[in-house]
């Protein structure tokens, strides 16, 4: 009987998605960075961004017991890139980062809790495994879910996500 590492589960989960996430950010068309669907939405390039740079926020709680949204010194991402080529590079980079945290890591270490607050308020106390899952890649898939909406409120090509997009061949 096989059995993986929860290490191995989740690096698989990681790889199939960052694929997936790759080929959405490729297709974000920076002539519209300013665009946005509703007033109260993300514009698109800040969007893109904010997917990108969760991946910075995935190896923290890799690498991290907490985080303090107070910490004035915690790390803060860079300026949102301003072209299509800056974001893919910084989402190689964190890609890289966080895959290389992870293979450093193992079952026992993604047990340990990972503490998000603000000051002295506990907004998530959870094994590293979970907030890898649900702050992490659910958090991410839901915000490439509403990029791919912006996309398509573009009429820019959507590719397929969990099998064929309407916008290739063969699909839907």
């Amino acid at each position: 009987m096989h059995t993986s590492s929860l290490q191995q589960n989740i690096l698989a989960e990681l790889d199939h998605e960052l694929a997936i996430t790759r080929k959405v950010l490729e297709r974000v068309p920076y002539e519209h960075a300013d665009y946005q669907p509703h007033p109260k939405s993300m514009k698109l390039a800040t969007l893109a961004a904010h997917i990108v740079n969760l991946l910075a926020f995935k190896t923290l709680f890799v690498q991290a017991d907490s985080r303090d949204f107070l910490d004035q010194s915690a790390p803060k991402p860079g300026p949102t890139p301003t072209s299509s080529q800056e974001l893919l590079e910084r989402f190689d980079a964190y890609s890289a980062t966080l895959r290389k945290a992870l293979q450093e890591s193992d079952d026992e270490k993604l047990t340990h809790s990972f503490q998000l607050t603000r000051g002295e308020q506990v907004l998530m106390d959870r094994p590293k495994a979970a907030a890898l899952r649900i702050m992490g890649l659910n958090h991410s898939i839901h915000h490439r879910g509403q990029l791919t909406v912006y996309l398509r409120l573009l009429d820019v090509p959507v590719p397929g996500i969990y099998g064929h997009s309407a916008d290739e061949p063969g699909g839907f």
